[in-house]
């Protein structure tokens, strides 16, 4: 038997057993009172129903880590997590599971941000990597800017506007590749060979 039940049974047992009490006498129950080192019917249930919560956080905050951990590239390990999180009220595991659900809405989302902008070729990161380092906000003060060192007028014949290092990484690799596809290497005398 499970001991909640048999907990009942036997309040329910000492529940029958009382006396009734004569006229006028007045008789002391002790059935609300708990015995010694025994819980009662309603702590047995609460901390059963906060076990229960536990165990259910538990599981939820974990698997969440774990997708967390997949969209970013991270490694991860569900015991080591379970353990770490165990002894966590309830109360601590949700605010978790929230925090869980944040992350893994804006890794998702940086991942798809990743995923749309366009890869420059080989070629074009070949040339980035010798002329910034593949810094896209590079600005070294002598009229060259961005990840492929644009001056402002090629930035320009591209249909670029303002300054190159100031535009997204995206934008700097679709520049490059027109540029790229229009003139071959040549505007990179150096790291274009």
């Amino acid at each position: 038997m499970r001991t909640t039940t048999t907990a009942v049974l036997a309040v329910g047992a000492t529940a029958l057993a009382i006396p009734t009490p004569a006229a006028g006498a007045q008789v002391q129950s002790s059935v609300q009172v708990p015995l010694a080192g025994h819980l009662t019917v309603a702590s047995q249930m609460e901390a059963e129903h906060t076990d229960l919560a536990r165990q259910r956080l538990t599981r939820k905050a974990w698997r969440l880590a774990d997708k967390v951990a997949a969209v970013r590239d991270h490694g991860f390990s569900p015991r080591t997590y379970r353990r770490r999180v165990k002894d966590d009220p309830p109360a601590t595991l949700a605010r978790r599971v929230r925090e869980l659900r944040r992350d893994l809405h804006s890794a998702r989302r940086a991942e798809r941000r990743r995923a749309s902008s366009p890869a420059a070729s080989p070629t074009l990161e070949a040339i980035a990597a010798c002329e910034s380092g593949g810094n896209p906000g590079t600005d070294t003060g002598n009229g060259f800017y961005g990840k492929y060192q644009f001056t402002l007028q090629t930035w320009a014949s591209v249909g670029g506007s303002g300054n190159p290092a100031a535009a997204s990484e995206a934008e700097q690799n679709r520049r490059a590749a027109a540029l790229y596809a229009r003139e071959g290497a040549s505007p990179w005398p150096v790291c274009g060979r």
